[in-house]
């Protein structure tokens, strides 16, 4: 199970937003996204589901941090694992050592949640990535981190993993292919549409299952939708002072 003792505190920095500002827009939107995953696994269970992108730079770290905090916070027990093991991230967002990992899991035959470390937010572990390996592709694509995964959906309700991006390395695409579900990460005004359609197709070219795309860093002023949507969420939260403006 997670290592007891005391849980390190998760960085105060912007990244996890669900956690130190659980009232703003952008922790609603990951809120939002933990709904349509409940939703899309109406049919066929998510208990394991890969966060990626098309391309580095486009959030989807912050975005595994945050979904994995919102789900915790709803009372799921959940397992957020940095499956990136070329420029992991999950250990400095958490504020977490990462001298044992997922590397460590796989190699010693270890199960993730003996590995994972427990975080000061109420059921939510951490797997960090471990000591960086030669051959990572190889290790994600391994039958022993097919097992590792199977197991850790029998002790978890829901298991996030950070993966590289999909275009970029192999990684993503071996765990795309054995995970219940992928959500693919876009920065908007930055990937081009062909990027995006190339990630997209070789998802599916391993039959894996696209529950969704997240567009992050959507300019709210710029997008009239959004914008209004920013504007009536604090009127909602904040009766009075909308009042005032």
């Amino acid at each position: 199970m997670a290592k007891r003792g005391k849980a390190a505190a998760p960085s105060t920095a912007a990244p996890l937003v669900a956690h130190a500002d659980p009232k703003s827009p952008a922790a609603e939107a990951y809120r939002s996204l933990r709904t349509s995953i409940q939703f899309a696994g109406l049919d066929h269970k998510c208990r394991t589901v890969v966060v990626t992108s098309s391309s580095p730079g486009e959030g989807k770290s912050t975005t595994v941090a945050n979904f994995g905090v919102v789900s915790a916070q709803a009372g799921s027990r959940v397992l957020v694992v940095d499956s990136d093991l070329r420029r992991p991230t999950l250990h400095r967002i958490f504020g977490l050592g990462n001298a044992r990992g997922l590397s460590t899991a796989l190699l010693e035959e270890q199960p993730f949640a003996d590995v994972a470390q427990a975080t000061a937010i109420p059921n939510l572990s951490v797997l960090t990535s471990g000591p960086l390996p030669p051959n990572p592709a190889e290790l994600v694509g391994s039958l022993r981190m097919r097992e590792c995964l199977e197991a850790a959906a029998g002790d978890f309700a829901l298991v996030l993993l950070d993966s590289p991006p999909i275009v970029s390395v192999a990684d993503a695409l071996a765990l795309s292919a054995v995970a219940d579900g992928v959500v693919l990460v876009v920065r908007a005004g930055k990937i081009p549409h062909e990027v995006v359609r190339r990630a997209v197709v070789q998802i599916e070219s391993v039959k894996g299952r696209i529950l969704g795309v997240l567009m992050n860093s959507v300019n709210l002023k710029r997008d009239g939708y959004y914008y209004d949507y920013y504007r009536y969420y604090h009127s909602y939260y904040s009766p009075t002072e909308s009042r005032r403006r």
